[in-house]
């Protein structure tokens, strides 16, 4: 049996796969980082990952959110405060940006550079 959605139901797997759609629950993200939610709290409070709200304002994880949480949880586990680990993900996100943007540049000067024609 095919169903599709309609305009106004969402289809919901799209969001299963969507990286970013807040399917997890504080408990469930932190049993699936391997943390507690004060640590993703502390996480929040440092601006890390900034979960979304449910209508009952019961905080939301992605799967995306998780990646970066289980990244600073394994920095705080090599004995890094949580304050540095949350601005190490963050610098460490800045510089793998800033490499691409460069990349990209790079490969568009080069495209636009004349050819020598002998």
């Amino acid at each position: 049996m095919t169903t599709t959605a309609s305009p106004d139901t969402p289809d919901t797997t799209d969001k299963l796969d969507d990286d970013d759609y807040p399917a997890y629950t504080m408990g469930r993200a932190a049993e699936m980082t391997g943390t507690t939610p004060g640590f993703l709290r502390a996480l929040g409070e440092h601006r890390l990952i900034t979960p979304l709200r449910s209508e009952g304002g019961h905080r939301r994880y992605s799967r995306y959110q998780l990646r970066i949480a289980m990244r600073a949880r394994d920095l705080v586990d090599q004995g890094t405060p949580i304050e540095a680990a949350c601005r190490i993900v963050i610098l460490e996100d800045q510089l793998e940006e800033a490499l691409r943007l460069n990349e990209r540049l790079r490969r568009s000067r080069h495209d636009q550079e004349p050819t020598a024609d002998t």
